[in-house]
C-alpha cells in the first residue's frame, strides 16, 4: 500500500508542478514583452495634448503652453521644423546644446557652469 500511496503522491505533484513550469513560462513571456525585446518602445511626448513646447530663449529650459496661448516672457516657440516631439528624439537632443537669441537666431547654448 505504500506504493500505491507514494505513486499517488508523485501523480499529484506533478501537475502541480507543470502548472508551476507553465506560470514561470508566462511570467518570463510578460517581462520579454513588457521590457521591450518584442520591439515596443514607448516614448514620452514632450507635452500634453492641448499644449505646444516653447523653448527658453538664450537658454536650454523649455516648458508646455496651452494651444491658444502665446508663449510667457523669456520663452519663444521652437523654429518651424525643428519642434521636439518626444523625448529624446532628434529635436529634443538637438536643443540641449542649442537655443535662441534675442532676434530668434539659432545659437549654441551658453555653458553651464
Amino acid at each position: 500500500m505504500n506504493t500505491s500511496r507514494t505513486a499517488g503522491l508523485a501523480t499529484r505533484v506533478r501537475p502541480r508542478g507543470l502548472r508551476f513550469v507553465a506560470a514561470a513560462a508566462a511570467s518570463a513571456a510578460a517581462v520579454v514583452v513588457l521590457t521591450g525585446c518584442s520591439g515596443f518602445e514607448y516614448r514620452e511626448d514632450v507635452c500634453a495634448s492641448g499644449e505646444y513646447p516653447v523653448l527658453s530663449v538664450g537658454g536650454t529650459g523649455s516648458a508646455c503652453v496651452s494651444d491658444g496661448k502665446q508663449p510667457p516672457a523669456g520663452f519663444a516657440r521652437y523654429p518651424q521644423g525643428k519642434v521636439p516631439q518626444e523625448v529624446g528624439d532628434e529635436w529634443d537632443t538637438y536643443w540641449d546644446a542649442h537655443t535662441l537669441d534675442e532676434d530668434g537666431n539659432v545659437i549654441e547654448a551658453p555653458a553651464e557652469g
